[in-house]
């Protein structure tokens, strides 16, 4: 199981920081934000900003505050000029640590994610020293329950996934990030319920926590989430299933 699914289930189980819908959607205005800076207002034009879009909606936010946020992106409201940059690093037992960041202080944001590093038992390493570990995928998590994995696979590979992955309560479809949104669409038309759909960074390989270590991981992720500069974290500690409910 990647490591990516794993700390999703841990989060689901535990109701970390997606429980914090303010939070959530702190987020999600920033990368629509950005997005629209980068990109334009255009949703046709601009995938970013189509998939960030896409999130928002997932989470039920007004139709006025993605509006907001595009036109604060596009300059036609004022709004914070958030940087993005990408940190690297060691979590407890050497686990890797990719962690994205939107801030409008890089200053602050670095002190304060060195500060949870350090705290957690991780360090901070030098750009570049984990980040080839990661390929950035389309990632979408369907439970078990839902559906037939032959429906799922034609559906899937049909629409041009990489691969259908599965746990023992999970199927993963894998895409190329650009192959992303028509697989999702067509596992939407489907009236296939996805539990996690995103473009992330799914670990190559995983590194096996537990006891003290798994805890100590478990509360650096928590925490780092729970960081206001910081946007994404991803890890590629294989947590076991105990330490989770």
């Amino acid at each position: 199981m990647s490591g990516h699914s794993k700390w999703s289930t841990i989060k689901h189980k535990k109701g970390a920081a997606d429980a914090k819908r303010g939070k959530i959607f702190t987020r999600l205005i920033k990368e629509i934000t950005v997005a629209a800076r980068m990109g334009g207002g255009d949703l046709e034009a601009n995938p970013r900003l189509r998939t960030a879009v896409a999130g928002a909606k997932s989470e039920n936010m007004p139709k006025d505050n993605i509006e907001r946020a595009i036109k604060k992106g596009t300059g036609e409201l004022e709004g914070v000029n958030y940087e993005e940059s990408t940190y690297e690093g060691y979590g407890p037992g050497g686990a890797a640590v990719l962690i994205e960041s939107l801030t409008d202080n890089k200053n602050r944001a670095v002190a304060d994610i060195r500060h949870i590093l350090n705290k957690c038992g991780g360090n901070l390493g030098e750009n570049g020293c984990v980040g080839w570990m990661f390929d950035k995928k389309g990632y979408i998590n369907i439970e078990k329950s839902t559906v037939d994995e032959d429906t799922l696979m034609e559906v899937a590979l049909d629409a041009g996934a990489e691969d259908v992955r599965e746990d023992e309560d999970n199927f993963e479809v894998i895409t190329a990030p650009d192959d992303f949104e028509a697989v999702k669409e067509a596992i939407d038309a489907a009236s296939i319920a996805c539990a996690d759909a995103e473009v992330t960074m799914l670990p190559q390989s995983t590194a096996s926590l537990k006891g003290k270590e798994a805890e100590q991981m478990i509360r650096l992720m928590e925490t780092l989430e729970d960081c206001d500069d910081v946007q994404k974290v991803y890890t590629n500690a294989d947590i076991p299933d105990e330490m989770v409910g």
